[in-house]
């Protein structure tokens, strides 16, 4: 073989590791947008109001849309109630009219689009539980689900069926935002260990999890921090 040919082939082999290894680490490492959806899920869950209006300007700077931001406080509110939620909307909103006062225009970015499903709520709702978890449920209901079955419905119908159905953000954000929040406000070991299990399951990697512990080290307590990062070191000792 001629040593231009050669060379040539070198170089088309070197291109290609090149592109592998940087999809790797694209693969391995979380974006703008994820990392301040973290952040502003963390400091709305924990009512730190002075510090969200640093991350809400953070994230509008990086890019992240006006409703991909409003739907995080839609979704959060599942997981540490109305009050923060609406603590977090109503930040969000003196937020924007000071950035609107300088003449910063954000992007408001797409609606969520309309439910074309006409199957009802509870089966959406399950469906779409068992993509999260990769696993069928089964019959007949035990623990909370047989001694509370209405929030079993709740949970369904309206957790899993009327917001997780908004395609504003992705599974895999959203998971990001819930153990973002369960973090940051403690105490919730079990369900933590649940939705970590389902960011594995929805593609995040064990490095970008990794890299999620350590956003969340500079927003949250020690306390919390050491025992989130317990809860991932168990999580990721199973898989």
């Amino acid at each position: 073989m001629k040593p231009v040919i050669k060379f040539l082939l070198l170089l088309c082999m070197m291109s290609i590791n090149v592109k592998a290894q940087s999809e790797r680490s694209a693969l391995s490492t979380l974006n703008p947008k994820q990392k301040n959806l973290i952040t502003i899920s963390s400091y709305t869950a924990q009512g730190n109001l002075a510090n969200l209006k640093t991350a809400l300007n953070s994230g509008l700077d990086a890019g992240v849309t006006v409703n991909e931001i409003r739907e995080s406080f839609v979704h959060l509110y599942a997981y540490c109630g109305f009050p923060r939620s609406l603590r977090g909307i109503m930040t969000f909103m003196e937020v924007i009219k000071e950035r609107q006062a300088k003449g910063i225009k954000d992007r408001t970015g797409p609606e969520a689009s309309p439910v074309k499903d006409n199957r009802g709520k509870y089966v959406r709702g399950k469906q779409t539980l068992e993509e999260l978890t990769g696993m069928k449920e089964k019959d007949p209901k035990t623990g909370y689900a047989a001694f509370a079955p209405e929030i079993e419905v709740f949970l369904k119908e309206h957790l899993f069926a009327d917001i997780f159905e908004r395609d504003v953000l992705t599974y895999q954000e959203r998971e990001l935002v819930t153990v973002s929040v369960l973090s940051s406000i403690g105490g919730v070991e079990p369900m933590l260990q649940s939705h970590l299990g389902i960011c594995l399951n929805v593609g995040i990697t064990p490095e970008q999890l990794g890299e999620f512990m350590a956003v969340i080290k500079t927003t949250v307590t020690k306390e919390n921090a050491t025992s989130a990062e317990a809860v991932l070191d168990e999580v990721l000792k199973k898989k």
